[in-house]
Parts: structure tokens; sequence; C-alpha cells
């Protein structure tokens, strides 16, 4: 089974769920790499595909598990990391999808009047590459409180965040 595969007690879905995100992570380097190459077709394809798989994902099985799993139980131990990565993980994943799209409509089509499409592209690209990265960090956090991990979760929330540090200094150079 892909879940103990993983070390997880978490179910299939998850763990599935999670191979596709670091998937998608690693096409959104491949399309950063591609923008860099100065190949923006092939970079507006890649990042726009990796925008609608995501999508699906968050339909099919991000948002039923948040809402059946989180939802019902945070307003009393929101607090607990058990509660508060899929809190921290929805809220910065939701922005980051929401973002994406912005992007796409700014970058792909004329939909939007000039006033509302940003002109620092490389900015704006890259924070929202960063932005994906600390949600997919996040995930993995949410992914690593599913029992019987959240026993030593405070261990892997400092290594989650250790890495996060790392990977927002690397970005800055």
């Amino acid at each position: 089974m892909i879940s103990k595969f993983l070390g997880s007690n978490a179910p299939a879905a998850a763990s599935v769920n999670l191979i596709l995100q670091v998937a998608m992570g690693a096409a959104l380097l491949a399309g950063a790499v591609l923008a860099r190459m100065k190949r923006f077709t092939a970079h507006a394809m890649c990042q726009s595909a990796v925008l609608l798989i995501n999508a699906v994902a968050i339909a099919w099985m991000m948002w039923p598990s948040f809402q059946h799993t989180v939802l019902p139980r945070v307003h009393k131990r929101w607090y607990l990391a058990y509660y508060l990565w899929p809190i921290v993980h929805g809220t910065l994943g939701a922005f980051a999808e929401l973002f994406g799209t912005y992007i796409a409509l700014v970058a792909g089509t004329d939909l939007l009047p000039a006033k509302l499409k940003f002109r620092r592209w490389k900015f704006w690209m890259r924070f929202e590459l960063a932005l994906w990265w600390l949600v997919l960090l996040t995930g993995v956090g949410t992914y690593i409180g599913t029992p019987p991990f959240h026993s030593h979760s405070s261990l892997k929330c400092f290594l989650t965040l250790r890495t996060l540090r790392c990977f927002l200094a690397f970005t800055r150079h």
C-alpha cells in the first residue's frame, strides 16, 4: 500500500496526492527554467497545466478531506498541530491557487483591464513559485501530522520549518 510506503497512517488518496503535489512542484520549477530559457509558450503551458491539475486535486481530494476532518472540530481545537497545519496549508493554498489563476489571466488573456494587470512579471511569478513551495511544505506538515506521526510532530514541524527557511534563503539570491 502506498501509505505504508511513505510511512504514514494517512489514507492512500492522501499519499497519492502528496506524490502528485511534489511532482507538480517539480513541474513548476521546470516551467521556471523554461521561462529563463525564453521559451514562454512552453512555460505558460507547463504552469497552466499544473494550475488546472491542482484545482482538480483541491476539489477532488483536499477540500472534501478538510471539510470532513478539520471543519467540524476546528472551533474547539484549532491550536493543535493536527488542525493548525491543515488550516495554514488550506489558507495559503487557496491564496496560491487564486493568485496563480490571476497570473494566468494577466499573462494569457485580455480579459482583465490594464489597470488590474501587474508589470513586474519576474517578481510576481517568483513570488508565486515561492508561495507554491511554501504551500507544498505546509502540505507535508499536514501529511506528517496524520497519526501516528503527530505524536512526534514538534520534531517534524521543526524540520519542515528549517527546510522552508533554507528554501527562502536560496530564493533570495
